[in-house]
Formats: structure tokens, C-alpha cells, sequence
């Protein structure tokens, strides 16, 4: 048995901290392999880059996902008692109740009220002299989510419901103040949920049967009870957070094609086509989260090496859609490398890898997809603006990490 290649840290949590996205590549190019083993807070980690570790890392019968994620994640980011915990029949059958919102049908719907909602927020930003577009953008999403959903959101909340959403996410790899901001967001965000899951089972609130509010207020776990109140709302918010959440990736398609030009007019000659490729490379090029966690089922060896129950195990996300193994030159952004790709469910996992159904893989990664394609139209053939000097680097050692500046845009022309 081949020994794991150990960190030479005594305790690596500090190194983590400050080089978030490169923390497990920066090491496997130190030691020339896609695995070693560190410590971070003293516990036992095994850290894993590339495709052949995401499969074997969403094995269901070698990985399971209970108590992976830290505490003060799940009190700021998942929430507790959340389908991303959960492993086995249980995870399938929540999963399924996510799947079931992915229809065709409901995608395009939410995709007309994203678009709805861009022009409405154009036509507000031409009276402006200038708009940060990370922060905009993340109330354009919500607005059009909570419509889609069946959440009710009056105007005068639309302000501190987006925030809080975007403080829970902000709070993933927070300490400190951002940190008991982002558990705040949570209980006040979980709160107001719950006040609609209530709503709905107490027939107080009309909404339509195929809504994401309705579908889960009214869903049965295996032994065919309701979900209680408070997970109902944790599975609610998992529509309407990752869905915020997607206003960071449209902020990176705008700098995308501020900082490489000819995409423009590639976009509106390739069509739908390169409209896709340019998606899915804005998907593996720019930071979204950087690694994933499980804890070892039982004892297994795989390549050699041996894994034992209730390790942790870190997946290299960032790492793996920039291996240079996989990626001829992964450091530049070049959304022509997907004319051939194979549509691999393990070497392009910024939302995770698998199978949709069985693993952990993000369900609303359709949505991801979709809603950009509509934010990149608008961008490129609906709204003009100018992009003032502005600071727009990116943070590798903040995680969740956007330029900088946030993106200002000026001189802004609204569509007729």
C-alpha cells in the first residue's frame, strides 16, 4: 500500500485561510501528485485533485455527506437539515423533490423573468450615473426567483431579502463579524420562509401546485410525512440562495467580455452555440467555490492508497477545472475548448460532479446555465455601457471571491 504524501504543516487551517482557491493545487504541484494528506484543526484531511479523484469522490458507497460541511457552514450557507447532509434513500427521494422543479417548461419560465427583470433594472440604471453590476445583479436574481418560486416579496423588503441572501453566501468562508452577519441573514431569512411554508399548508396563500414553495411545503419524506417547518424553509431558501448565487457568475461573464472583446462579436456570429461554449468557460475559469467536502464511509483503497472510515476528504473543484491534465492552458480563458468537450460529468465540476439524481451534484446547475445565457443576450445584444477605470482583481484568498470593484458599469442605454 502506497503511503497518502503528508503536508509538512503541523496544522494547515491558517495556510487555508489565506489561499482558499489554490490551497489544494499550490500542494499537488509541491509534491507532484493529486493527493495528500494535512491537517486543519487538527483533524485528519485527505485533499484530492482532478477527474479520476471526482469519481470516486461521488461514490455514494465510499463517501456520505453527513457532518462533512462544518457547523458554521451549515449555519450560514446550507442551513441545517438540508438536502446537501443528507446521503442514501433519504438524499434521493429529497433530491428528487429538486429535480422534479427542472422540467423544460420551468427552466424558460424563470429565464423570461430574469430577462424581464434585467430590462426593467436597465431602464433605472440609464438615470444613473454609474451601477455596480455584482450588486444589482444579485437583486435582478432574487426578484426573479421569489416571483418563480411563489415567494411572496413586497417592494419594501426586496432591499434586506436580497442582502440577506447575499450574506449567507458571502459568510461561507467568513470568520468574524461577515461570519455572524451571514448566521443572522440565516435566522432572519429562515424566519420569514417559514412564515410562508405555514402559509401555504394552512391554505393562506394561493400560489400555483408546480411552484418550487408549493411543491416543497407540501412535501413527504419516505415514511410519508411532511418535512417539518424549519426544513421545509431550509429547502426553500436552497431554491432562492444558489439562485443569488448566480449573480456572482454573471458578473463574471460581464468581465469576461470586458476583458476579451472579441467575444462580442463571436457571440452574435456563433450564435446559440458559442453562446454555450462561453457559458460553460465562464463556469470553469473564474472561482466559484473552491473545494467540497465528505467524510469516508469505510475503510476502501483506491490507487493504491488507503482511505479510513470518517476521514475527511476535501475535492479540489477549482483545482480540477484548471488541471493542466485535463485543460490544455487552463489559466486562459478560451470558450472554443468546448467545441469537442465530452459533456464529462467529472473534469467540469464548479457545482459538483455526477449524476444529478444519485450524487451531490447541484440541481439547479441546469438553471445556472439557462439564466446566464439570458443575462450574456442582454449583455451583448440589449443593454450598452461603458466600463470606467476601475480595480478589477480577483482575490484568490477570499472565498466566495468577486472583482474587486464589483463591476461598475456607466453611461448605461437602456433597451426600447
Amino acid at each position: 500500500m502506497t503511503q497518502i504524501p503528508q503536508d509538512r504543516s503541523i496544522d494547515s487551517i491558517l495556510a487555508l485561510a489565506f489561499d482558499d482557491y489554490k490551497f489544494i493545487s499550490q500542494r499537488c504541484q509541491r509534491y507532484q501528485t493529486d493527493i495528500f494528506q494535512t491537517r486543519l484543526l487538527f483533524k485528519k484531511t485527505i485533499c484530492l485533485r482532478g477527474e479520476e479523484a471526482a469519481k470516486v469522490f461521488y461514490d455514494p458507497e465510499k463517501f456520505i455527506r453527513k457532518n462533512a460541511a462544518p457547523k458554521r457552514v451549515q449555519k450560514t450557507l446550507f442551513g441545517e437539515g438540508g438536502v446537501q447532509g443528507m446521503d442514501g434513500d433519504p438524499h434521493r427521494h429529497r433530491k428528487q423533490m429538486f429535480m422534479s422543479l427542472m422540467s423544460d417548461e420551468n427552466i424558460q419560465q424563470l429565464a423570461d423573468l430574469l430577462d424581464q427583470q434585467w430590462k426593467a433594472y436597465a431602464k433605472k440604471w440609464s438615470t444613473m450615473d454609474k451601477v455596480v453590476f455584482f450588486k444589482e445583479a444579485r437583486a435582478v436574481f432574487c426578484r426573479a426567483v421569489c416571483t418563480w418560486a411563489g415567494v411572496t416579496l413586497p417592494e419594501s423588503q426586496v432591499k434586506q431579502k436580497t442582502e440577506d441572501l447575499g450574506a449567507m453566501i458571502d459568510a461561507s468562508g467568513a470568520v468574524g463579524l461577515k461570519h455572524w452577519r451571514g448566521r443572522l441573514s440565516r435566522q432572519r431569512t429562515e424566519k420569514w420562509i417559514e412564515g410562508i411554508i405555514e402559509q401555504i399548508r394552512n391554505n393562506r396563500l394561493e400560489i400555483p401546485q408546480e411552484s418550487a414553495a408549493y411543491i416543497i411545503a407540501n412535501h413527504r419524506d419516505l415514511e410519508g410525512e411532511l418535512l417539518d417547518i424549519h426544513t421545509a424553509a431550509v429547502e426553500l431558501i436552497n431554491i432562492l440562495r444558489p439562485t443569488v448565487a448566480i449573480a456572482r457568475y454573471a458578473t463574471f461573464a460581464a468581465l469576461a467580455l470586458h476583458e476579451h472583446p472579441q467575444c462580442r462579436q463571436k457571440m452574435h456570429d456563433g450564435g446559440e452555440e458559442y453562446c454555450e461554449w462561453f457559458v460553460q468557460e465562464v463556469r470553469r475559469f473564474y472561482p466559484f467555490f473552491p473545494f467540497a467536502a465528505a467524510i469516508v464511509n469505510h475503510d476502501f483503497d483506491w490507487h493504491g492508497y488507503h482511505f479510513t472510515q470518517g476521514t475527511r476528504v476535501l475535492l479540489d473543484l477549482y483545482g480540477t477545472n484548471h488541471d493542466p491534465q485535463l485543460w490544455s492552458n487552463p489559466e486562459d480563458f478560451y470558450p472554443e475548448r468546448f467545441r469537442d468537450w465530452n459533456e464529462n460529468r467529472f473534469n467540469l465540476i464548479p457545482q459538483g460532479g455526477g449524476d444529478y439524481y444519485i450524487n451531490h451534484r447541484c440541481p439547479g446547475e441546469w438553471i445556472t446555465i439557462a439564466l446566464m445565457k439570458v443575462t450574456l443576450n442582454f449583455l451583448t445584444q440589449s443593454l450598452k455601457y461603458d466600463v470606467p477605470e476601475q480595480n478589477l482583481e480577483i482575490s484568490l484568498s477570499k472565498m466566495p471571491t468577486i472583482p474587486k470593484s464589483g463591476f461598475v458599469i456607466s453611461n448605461i442605454v437602456a433597451p426600447n
